[in-house]
């Protein structure tokens, strides 16, 4: 199950995850001072597996050194309805299982906010995974750039296609279903 972080114990698994995976692969560590929404994934059983955290998209976004996204049509024809991806992150031993819920809590987001594309820099593999799985609507805006510590991808993903056609995407969470039960 996704859900949004709303305290400080909730914050400190969000951290210890991201940064888990960030020190795993050798990322260079960026703490967000200004954020719209951040999630965690949490397990039937209470272990908090995943992170992915929304952030604004501006014209003086650090994004846009990163890529071309201020260029790109559907930017500059939606600015105001764009928001960026960051801290996508999966603990290693529960990869494969939960990006579902990181995917359902963005679409889940944008379309409570009206958000109609997310700029993001996706690590090919996953990009990969997440359009022939997943079948996610994402544009490259970009080649290839090295960044903290890896290659990625700029790219936008289309939220609107997903959450105005959610009948294709049947990996798609329900949010009146997302619960965790409650084992004792």
């Amino acid at each position: 199950m996704f859900k949004r972080v709303e305290n400080e114990l909730e914050f400190a698994m969000f951290n210890g995850i991201w940064t888990t995976v960030w020190n795993e692969k050798g990322f260079e560590f960026e703490f967000s001072e200004v954020f719209l929404e951040r999630y965690v994934v949490v397990t039937e059983e209470g272990h908090y597996v995943g992170s992915i955290e929304i952030k604004p998209y501006a014209e003086d976004s650090s994004m846009n050194e990163i890529g071309p996204f201020l260029e790109h049509p559907l930017i500059q024809a939606e600015m105001g309805h764009i928001a960026e991806i960051d801290k996508l992150a999966i603990l290693s031993t529960f990869r494969g299982r939960y990006v579902t819920d990181l995917l359902s809590a963005i679409v889940h987001y944008a379309e409570r906010h009206q958000i109609s594309y997310y700029a993001m820099l996706l690590e090919p593999v996953l990009m990969r995974a997440l359009r022939i799985s997943y079948h996610v609507p994402i544009q490259k805006v970009g080649g290839r750039v090295f960044y903290k510590g890896e290659d990625v991808i700029p790219s936008i993903v289309n939220a609107r296609e997903v959450y105005m056609n959610k009948e294709r995407f049947t990996w798609l969470i329900d949010p009146r279903h997302n619960v965790i039960k409650k084992y004792k």
